[in-house]
């Protein structure tokens, strides 16, 4: 997976892209097709923002979330992401799966 970390008026140090690299570990447990991601870290007066866009095969999921630490954000900004990794996960492995269902039990 290509990782890419940007921050608009803040500094990456490395425990940054350590913690970042750390947390999406996770998401890439329970999906295994990411390709590429693309963390963006921004510093807005008293909110610390995180953005992510996750590539994955056959779509783009992009993630926002904001609180007054950047940890905190990070933290936000991955149980989103894994929430909706996992319901694109239930998506692509359901296709089609009701229609058979319901022609089943009719």
């Amino acid at each position: 997976m290509n990782l890419s970390i940007t921050g608009h008026h803040l500094e990456i140090t490395p425990s940054i892209r350590e913690y970042i690299s750390s947390k999406l570990e996770r998401v890439t447990r329970h999906f295994d097709h990411v390709t590429s991601a693309s963390v963006v870290l921004e510093v807005e007066k008293l909110r610390q923002k995180a953005e992510v866009t996750l590539h994955v095969r056959g779509k783009d999921i992009n993630v926002k979330s904001d609180a007054e630490d950047l940890y905190a954000a990070i933290d936000l900004l991955i149980d989103k992401l894994d929430r909706q990794i996992l319901k694109h996960k239930d998506k692509r492995n359901d296709h089609g799966h009701e229609a058979i269902k319901h022609q089943v039990t009719e």
